[in-house]
């Protein structure tokens, strides 16, 4: 069977094809198709002898994810369901604004944090994402909107965001080999000033991210206390507040220019005091930082309600008196689930169904992860 080309750094492209016996100098080529002219075969690389293609062709292939199914928000944001080729599923979602956007990204099918305001973490995990896949969530979002070949200007896919479905520390060497095929200036060529990545706390991985990538960081903060984000934030039990922003306080490159964001969710009535603003305040003083207040976005049966609008105005006028940048960000996507939180894949959701299903019959659920 053809194994994929997409994922392999250039190294491991030049030693794939060393193994067929081309010189190190096809790497580039190929390269240039695959990530600066978004070739889906090998039959349009016209540079390539007629022979080489179709030898290309035999051994390996430019396969992306198969979309499962497409939808599109009354605000323009646009979710996909990949289906990866084991069947399992995650989702992609495009959030565009008035001449570009950005793409967020899963790095996991399911997820293994259980934070208890975020709809993903009620799905438990399947498996981790390739390199491949990651890299191939992006190819899927520029095929849809045409940006072929690599815009060197201004371009409506601009930023991404790793905070789709996931812990991407928790799957760091795929997410890292991702980065540097999508960071490339010789192929998509995504500045690492454009791409942000969220961890809700893997406090050993965070100062290797700042290091070897030297992408903008994200953390999900949620909490001022300990007690607070054990519940809402699981993995504080392990790494608790202090030791993350120690972390942060020594994240390689982050400056005024490239300040942390720390994200926080607002849940009326749990997090969302004034006298929680100014906890928060001073808890990152010193850190390079500022915030997004995020609406919590509800889904059926989740435990929590967002907060009013005046309790999350006052919350930002805190911030922004302290001498924070604190918007209050406008949920997109929520009409067809795609808002921060709410991604879920469908695979999933059938397996529940086919499980209550069972049950309802009296067969005993077999515990295996759903495909389709």
């Amino acid at each position: 069977m053809p194994s994929t080309l997409i994922g392999l750094e250039r190294a491991e492209l030049a030693q794939r094809l060393a193994a067929i016996g081309e010189p190190a100098f096809r790497a580039r080529q190929i390269w240039h198709w695959i990530y600066y002219r978004g070739a889906r075969d090998f039959a349009t690389m016209t540079s390539l002898s007629k022979e080489l293609r179709q030898r290309l062709d035999a051994e390996f292939t430019l396969e992306r994810p198969a979309i499962g199914s497409e939808q599109r928000s009354a605000d323009g944001t646009r979710k996909w369901l990949l289906r990866f080729t084991d069947g399992n599923q995650a989702e992609t979602v495009f959030i565009p604004e008035e001449d570009r956007g950005a793409l967020c990204v899963s790095s996991q099918v399911g997820c293994t944090l259980t934070c208890r305001f975020c709809h993903t973490g009620t799905q438990r995990l399947v498996r981790n994402l390739s390199a491949g896949e990651i890299v191939g969530q992006f190819l899927v979002a520029r095929d849809a909107y045409g940006e072929w070949p690599s815009p060197r200007g201004e371009r409506l896919l601009s930023n991404i965001v790793l905070m789709g479905m996931g812990e991407p520390l928790f799957n760091y060497d795929n997410i890292a080999a991702a980065l540097r095929i999508i960071m490339d200036p010789e192929g998509i060529a995504i500045s690492r000033r454009r791409i942000t990545l969220s961890t809700s706390g893997v406090v050993p991985m965070i100062g290797r991210v700042g290091a070897e990538l030297g992408v903008k960081l994200a953390i999900s903060l949620h909490a001022v206390t300990d007690e607070l984000r054990d519940v809402l934030v699981p993995i504080n039990r392990k790494y608790p507040i202090d030791e993350l922003l120690q972390a942060c306080r020594t994240y390689p490159g982050a400056d005024n220019a490239r300040r942390i964001t720390f994200e926080y969710v607002m849940l009326k009535g749990i997090n969302d005091s004034p006298a929680d603003a100014r906890a928060l305040a001073r808890l990152i003083a010193g850190i390079p930082a500022k915030f997004n207040l995020i609406p919590f976005n509800p889904w059926p049966g989740a435990p929590y309600e967002c907060s009013t609008d005046e309790a999350m105005r006052r919350f930002a006028e805190i911030l922004n008196a302290a001498g924070y940048t604190a918007p209050l960000r406008t949920p997109r996507g929520r009409d067809i689930m795609a808002a921060c939180g709410q991604l879920r894949s469908a695979s999933e959701r059938l397996r529940l169904s086919r499980m209550r299903a069972r049950l309802a019959a009296g067969i005993p659920d077999d515990h295996h992860p759903a495909v389709s």
